[in-house]
């Protein structure tokens, strides 16, 4: 070994001292910016291309189960489930099955679109005036502790999916997690930064909350927040996905689960029983679909769901053509806020679980988003918007998936706890956190929305399928509270009018209009931020920020992407059925296939 003289030692040292001091200084982000590419976008990368299936999720362990159960011979259904329960252990800051779940399937077979609603209701034995006697004077549902709580409408998806179309047994669908459960799996990037954002968030509760968080610490939080690389194991969950792969569904809403699930709830002071848990089923629904231009159309979920914003968006945009205008323009930004302003309007009026209020069918009209689009000013900001006038005819955190197979199904998935990891209660040795769902029901007892028991709430979470020609073209999914049915028209925006291919479509700076009037808000009285603000990411121009500020937007740009969601989707050719997918930059993600 050569032994450096003491002059040479601290010359190196210098050297190789420098840089990490140049970069304590600056950040590494803002010394050097993107390199070149020879087709396409600077700021994206290529989109994946695969023949046989595809599978685009948030985790790339997870990416890589969905496409060992479609090699397997499963199909795209069972891929699906596999994912998101991959997901539930890999991604526990964003969903679990403690939450809730929706899908949007396309059968070859019968070359049609099913919905499905597997979400959870409120204890049907608790009124509003019970609840709110508990709230104890509070004017809003807490975000911790078991009065947020709604029944987890997860594994009773599963199990309907995988009934109606699924091909492996359900043991071997939750195989491989049940593996990397008890063996563990290093925690990607994102995901451990949101880990330590949520364990600092339930600390900062428990200062002014009372509510029962040791066993959520002793499953996720044992030595603190774990970190990037580090090895993250729950056995726990491990034995709960064994037992529901084993012994179905009912062992999860009728059998020992349930029983462990309905005790530790009512210690904690929740009103659910056992009946509660029996009495779930999820619910088949119909999509519905707005044609935006060439040929493309839009479809979501209806309500509890907020999807038809999405297609309330795309019915005012539609009125005016994007295309005259780059898409950096204030003018786009602008026709976008505002018809995602005048769609939320509506929203928070009429959205609900639709067993208790029925949705005004002409808000997904093209008259009525005519209308609506009138009452655009091109020039500024309007100060506030109010919902309309149909005639009546009778922080959240989430993960989207999307996978598809070789003979043409083509599944989109979305599935939550709602806000951060959910509302910190985690039931004895099962190794899941419960959802904080039930905090987006209104207190307002004439509100559409209102709590009742037995009853659904308002629900942010939203997959979404793109047809082309009447044919099927694309699934897609954008997660993150109010983002998803604004940046379900971004993406559509940006592949439609302005020809980006869907990495590029994915990638390309966001905006995320948040305020205005909320589904928990009353109905009467003033909403709490009428015009609310419209976050921009660092990718719009300067120039724009200012034009749209003098305009009346109250502007705010956010560089770390956090509240500009997470993005997956999956493009079938409708000639050579060829596959490409895209995902998330701003997630740990992956799109990969075969």
């Amino acid at each position: 070994m050569k032994i450096l003289s003491a002059a040479a030692a601290a010359a190196l040292l210098a050297l190789t001292a420098a840089p990490a001091m140049a970069q304590q200084s600056t950040p590494v982000e803002e010394q050097i910016g993107a390199g070149g590419r020879p087709v396409g976008a600077n700021w994206s990368r290529s989109p994946v291309y695969a023949e046989n299936g595809m599978a685009a999720t948030a985790h790339p362990l997870a990416t890589q189960i969905a496409l060992k159960v479609l090699r397997e011979g499963g199909n795209a259904v069972d891929a699906a489930i596999a994912a998101n329960a991959a997901l539930g252990l890999m991604e526990p800051t964003g969903n679990g099955i403690g939450g809730d779940l929706f899908a949007i399937i396309y059968d070859p077979k019968t070359n049609q679109l099913y919905g499905l609603n597997a979400s959870g209701r409120s204890p049907a034995g608790q009124t509003l005036e019970q609840l709110l006697e508990k709230l104890d004077g509070a004017t809003a549902l807490p975000a911790v502790g078991p009065l947020p709580v709604t029944i987890p409408g997860t594994v009773d998806g599963w199990f309907e999916m995988h009934e109606r179309f699924g091909k492996m047994p359900m043991a071997d669908v939750l195989a491989p997690t049940v593996e990397y459960a008890r063996e563990g799996h290093p925690v990607a990037p994102v995901i451990g930064m949101y880990l330590d954002r949520s364990l600092r968030a339930y600390e900062r509760r428990l200062e002014t909350t009372s509510f029962e968080f040791d066993n959520a610490r002793a499953t996720y939080f044992a030595n603190g927040a774990p970190k990037a690389g580090d090895i993250f194991k729950n056995p726990d969950l491990a034995d709960t996905l064994e037992t529901i792969g084993r012994d179905g569904r009912e062992a999860f809403y009728q059998g020992d689960l349930a029983r462990v699930m309905v005790d530790y709830l009512q210690r904690q002071g929740s009103a659910f029983t056992l009946e509660d848990f029996a009495n779930h089923e999820s619910e088949w629904v119909d999509p519905a679909c707005a044609s935006y231009r060439d040929g493309f159309e839009l479809c979501e979920l209806p309500p509890n769901s907020q999807g038809f914003a999405a297609l309330q968006m795309v019915n005012i945009l539609k009125n005016v053509d994007l295309r005259q205008w780059e898409r950096g323009s204030p003018e786009v930004i602008h026709y976008i806020t505002e018809a995602k302003r005048l769609a939320y309007a509506d929203v928070a009026r009429f959205y609900a679980d639709p067993a208790f209020s029925a949705l005004p069918e002409e808000l997904l009209t093209e008259e009525y988003g005519k209308e609506r689009f009138a009452l655009i000013d091109p020039e500024n900001a309007t100060p506030e918007f109010g919902p309309g006038e149909p005639k009546l005819e009778g922080e959240g955190d989430t993960t989207y998936l999307t996978v598809t197979d070789n003979d043409g199904m083509m599944v989109s998935l979305i599935q939550s706890n709602y806000r951060g990891m959910g509302g910190g209660l985690v039931p004895d040795g099962l190794g899941f956190m419960f959802q904080d769902r039930g905090e987006l029901f209104s207190l307002d007892p004439e509100h559409p929305n209102a709590y009742e028991p037995g009853k659904r709430p308002f629900h942010t979470i939203i997959p979404a399928f793109v047809k082309k020609d009447g044919g099927p073209f694309m699934t897609l999914g954008l997660m993150g509270g109010g983002m998803q049915p604004q940046g379900h028209v971004q993406i559509l925006i940006n592949m439609v009018d302005y020809g980006m291919n869907i990495q590029e479509a994915g990638d390309a700076a966001r905006i995320n209009h948040d305020g205005g009037r909320q589904p928990t808000e009353a109905l009467t009285g003033p909403a709490a931020d009428p015009l609310g603000t419209l976050n921009v990411e660092p990718g719009l121009a300067a120039e724009t920020v200012e034009a749209l500020r003098a305009m009346g937007h109250d502007v705010r740009v956010v560089s770390n992407g956090i509240m500009f969601g997470g993005y997956q989707a999956i493009m079938r050719d409708p000639e050579t059925g060829v596959y490409a997918g895209g995902t998330e930059m701003r997630k740990d993600g992956q799109a990969s296939g075969y």
